[in-house]
């Protein structure tokens, strides 16, 4: 008796259970119905076109929107059947396929079969990132109700077909229709639309004009699939699988594998102006004109792809950037973006090395340092307050137990003079230039802070030397110029604002030391860091890198254009000498490629600024016994004599 009291209150317990839920179902798509409808036709239509105001990127919205009428039957039957075989009977959500995409998934254990329908694709390319977490999953479910309730079956798929990603910048099937095989979307043969219905799962791969003979298996593979569900005959498999494609799509600049960086990056930035809506930012319909370079971008790439090492975990981060602007022209951040949507270019922090030496080398020369300051090259232990030591040491423990002049410590890179230097002019000096530069990474005032131990993000670190490279001149980093909405209405324009906060005289010089890192006029002891890539550059470009145990950069610039470059692991583990060449040869082959057919952008000689041919290594002024000889420049009346002394003897003095 007492377990049939039991079993009733299971019983009871469960059937209100039951009625609750369904209760509780109708009255939320009782809410959804009384809610306003998705709007699905503008929704996340973001629409981006590069300096030449080229369309480069669309969002999930359509340049053309076709009714579902004009779109081939083929091309709806060889979608339902490879994305969602019940789309017409499910209410946006196919319980079985879940069980079964769980049970492959669990047993496997890999993620071999998803289970999202057509209805919850269609709302996650609409409104929602692709963050997988379990906030934007319940985002993604309450979507995929809305969309049921405020839309027919067919409005559904139509809008999903209108907005799918097909690849190099084609979104909806009219547009791929016209750039695969140059025809409307309703005249697609079976084999043709078989083929442009497999490229959505992975467009990076999956495209004809990337790998044909991969695209080319996934299509038999899904005309198969149609054979087998009984939607098409022996005949027509046999037919559509040897019917010859004749794919009129060219490769051009949609075929970039990093560009979605560079689309990356430009929505971070929209997100952060305060002029933009949040319901545009939320539902789209906008038109972002950028700074984006093609031809800037397409050398950049072509740098990366042709200079790292594809077996290799090691990862990049470059950008260009148009210092008397700020406009950053090219950006790659990472070597593919199929393989790793990660952004290092401005997500991403790293120890920024010996790069972080012109900024203190320009401190230095305000507060009375020249091309010809010298400082001892020997190993050197600092002693400070509570008996604590720092010995800083030089790469390949390369001293010259001689004087060596500024020049040539940022030719060979020297730590110890840079620690000197450093100490000499204040530990506050160096972090106040940097903040006057624009830099807001976290800067300790410690001894090490010129060697680079401060992680810093690389689009800071090449507007910082913008101003170098522009004589003088604090410039934004950006890469949007206007947005507009869908009728032209201008919603943001960006003001080019640059504000004076170096001496042209002290840039002048600056830069012209900064070409002593691959002038072999300073072979000495050593060799200057960058005298490897001497051979291929034709244009004279400033140039410093950057080494840690796990970090390596390359910045550079001249009038025209300033380019940095990082190579590391993602791990933060540690490079091997090896891999120092890699962001060098990209730094020198973006560069060249970019300036190829240009003058030199070099710099005119300020009126107090005079050139006096000295011995590059010691700064003295040169005799006719000196081996190498330079022309090295300084404000008038600081020019070097035979009898100037060591700074470590002024100090020693002091």
């Amino acid at each position: 008796m007492k377990k049939f009291r039991r079993v009733k209150k299971v019983f009871k317990f469960f059937v209100f259970f039951l009625v609750f839920l369904v209760v509780g179902f109708f009255g939320l798509i009782l809410y959804i119905k009384m809610s306003p409808k998705l709007e699905i036709k503008s929704a996340n239509a973001f629409l981006m076109y590069d300096s030449t105001n080229e369309l480069f990127f669309q969002g999930s919205g359509s340049q053309e929107w076709v009714p579902l009428d004009n779109i081939s039957e083929n091309v709806i039957m060889a979608t339902i059947n490879t994305e969602d075989k019940h789309f017409y009977k499910h209410f946006g959500f196919d319980p079985l396929r879940i069980v079964k995409a769980l049970f492959v998934n669990i047993t496997s254990g890999e993620t071999k079969q998803g289970a999202s329908t057509i209805s919850q694709q269609y709302a996650k390319n609409l409104f929602l990132d692709f963050d997988k977490t379990w906030e934007r999953k319940l985002e993604e479910l309450w979507l995929t109700l809305k969309l049921e309730v405020g839309y027919s079956k067919d409005e559904i798929l139509e809008g999903y077909l209108n907005t799918i990603n097909y690849g190099h910048g084609m979104y909806g099937i009219e547009n791929a229709a016209q750039f695969y095989f140059d025809k409307d979307a309703k005249d697609l043969t079976l084999a043709e639309a078989a083929l442009l219905v497999g490229i959505p799962k992975s467009p990076s791969n999956y495209s004809p004009l990337v790998n044909y003979e991969l695209s080319k298996q996934r299509q038999v593979n899904i005309l198969y699939s149609l054979y087998q569900n009984e939607k098409i005959t022996e005949d027509e498999y046999n037919q559509a699988v040897n019917e010859e494609l004749h794919i009129v799509g060219e490769k051009n600049y949609q075929d970039l594998s990093t560009i979605m960086y560079y689309q990356d990056a430009v929505m971070k930035e929209l997100k952060s102006l305060k002029q933009i809506p949040d319901s545009y930012l939320e539902t789209g319909g906008i038109r972002i004109y950028t700074n984006l370079d093609m031809n800037a971008q397409r050398i950049l790439e072509e740098s990366v792809k042709n200079n790292m090492d594809t077996d290799k975990e090691l990862q990049v981060a470059s950008v260009m950037m148009d210092p008397n602007t700020g406009k950053i022209l090219a950006l790659v951040g990472g070597k593919d973006y199929s393989s790793s949507q990660y952004n290092r270019a401005y997500q991403s922090t790293r120890q920024v090395g010996s790069t972080m030496k012109p900024l203190l080398y320009y401190a230095a020369l305000e507060n009375g340092f020249t091309s010809s300051t010298t400082f001892m090259s020997s190993e050197t232990t600092f002693t400070f307050s509570n008996n604590k030591t720092y010995s800083p040491q030089n790469y390949g423990g390369q001293y010259g137990n001689k004087p060596i002049s500024l020049a040539t410590a940022i030719s060979y890179s020297d730590n110890v003079y840079a620690v000197k230097t450093h100490m000499f002019l204040g530990e506050d000096a160096l972090v106040d230039i940097s903040r006057r530069l624009g830099i807001t990474a976290t800067l300790e005032e410690v001894p090490s802070l010129p060697l680079g131990t401060a992680s810093i993000n690389i689009i800071e670190m090449t507007a910082a030397y913008a101003a170098f490279a522009n004589e003088g001149y604090k410039v934004d980093g950006h890469l949007i110029s206007r947005v507009e909405d869908l009728k032209g209405n201008v919603l943001y324009e960006k003001k080019i604002e640059k504000e004076n906060i170096l001496n042209k005289s002290l840039t002048f010089i600056l830069s012209d030391l900064l070409t002593s890192t691959y002038d072999s006029t300073f072979i000495d002891y050593n060799y200057p860091t960058a005298i490897g890539i001497a051979p291929k550059i034709k244009h004279k470009l400033a140039l410093k890198s950057g080494t840690t145990d796990t970090d390596h950069w390359s910045i550079g610039y001249n009038g025209e254009l300033v380019t940095a470059v990082w190579v590391g692991y993602d791990d933060n583990r540690s490079i091997e000498a090896a891999d120092y060449k890699y962001s060098r040869n990209i730094w020198v082959d973006a560069m060249e490629g970019c300036l190829e057919g240009h003058e030199d952008s070099w710099y005119k000689q300020p009126s107090n600024v005079v050139g006096v041919l000295v011995n590059p290594i010691t700064g003295k002024p040169a005799t006719e016994s000196d081996e190498h000889k330079r022309i090295m420049y300084y404000v008038r009346g600081t020019e070097p004599s035979s009898t100037d002394p060591v700074f470590d003897e002024i100090m020693e003095n002091n």
